[in-house]
This record gives structure tokens, sequence and C-alpha cells, in this order.
């Protein structure tokens, strides 16, 4: 099974960008989603963007994981 994170688009470059989630910064490779702008929402696994999400999507998810990792799972 395969893990996807949503981060926000902080900073976009040709083929990569610097995406963002509470307060930790990663470069990525968009090459996957080259629609992917700033201020987008992107679903982030192994270093690459491989699809986009709307914020309310991003935030659902978001929250998912977090009452996941409450209940002494491992995300």
């Amino acid at each position: 099974m395969c893990l996807a994170i949503p981060m926000r688009v902080v900073e976009r470059g040709e083929f990569d960008a610097t995406v963002e989630l509470e307060g930790v910064r990663r470069r990525i490779s968009v090459m996957l989603v080259p629609e992917a702008a700033v201020g987008d929402w992107v679903l982030v696994h192994a270093g690459y963007a491989i699809g986009t999400v709307d914020e309310a999507r991003a935030r659902e998810t978001l929250e998912l994981l977090e009452q996941y990792s409450g209940l002494g799972g491992t995300p």
C-alpha cells in the first residue's frame, strides 16, 4: 500500500517545487503534475507530486491521518 501526504506548494520551479506542511518544507518533483501552482495542494509520495486535491480534501485527509496516529498507528 502506498501513502501520499497532502502538502501545499509554496514555491514552483520548472520541474520541481517546494511544498510545506506544518512548517516542514520539502523539495519535490512535479513532473507528473505539471499544472501544480503555488497555493495548490498536491499529494506527495516518495518525493513526487502524484496528483492534486482541493483544500477541503487535503485537510480531511490530514485530519484522518492525525486520528490514525493517535490510535497508535504509524502513517
